[in-house]
């Protein structure tokens, strides 16, 4: 269930060399340090699954080739909390900006707001 009113979706790619560092850093590390910036209310990871469904009587195999693999989803009180001094603060905390976002790619982020 959904508490909140805005969802911050960031999804990106990672070099493959870098997989596993770049999934152990963003549960150890990433997520902590943003789930305790005031206004995140919580985070859940997904990944990518290729996937076919019928729509008009006809399966279509989805194309993903396009698509970043991984999305981040946080429950966010309001888009005022993505430019505050302690997620400026939170995002550069640990191995992320020197270990990990260097080798992401494919880099998207969206703010959606809830309707209800």
């Amino acid at each position: 269930m959904i508490n909140t009113k805005y969802i911050y979706i960031a999804s990106m790619d990672i070099d493959s060399e870098k997989e596993e560092l770049f999934n152990e850093v963003y549960e150890t590390e990433h997520i902590p340090a943003l789930l305790s910036v005031p206004g995140v209310n919580s985070i859940f990871r997904t990944v990518s699954e290729p996937f076919s469904m019928i729509m008009g009587g006809v399966e279509n195999k989805i194309n993903l080739e396009e698509e970043p693999k991984y999305s981040a989803y946080y429950e966010i009180d309001s888009p005022e909390v993505l430019v505050t001094k302690e997620w400026a603060e939170a995002v550069e905390v640990g191995r992320w900006p020197a270990e990990i976002r260097p080798f992401t790619s494919n880099r998207r982020q969206v703010l959606r707001k809830i309707l209800i």
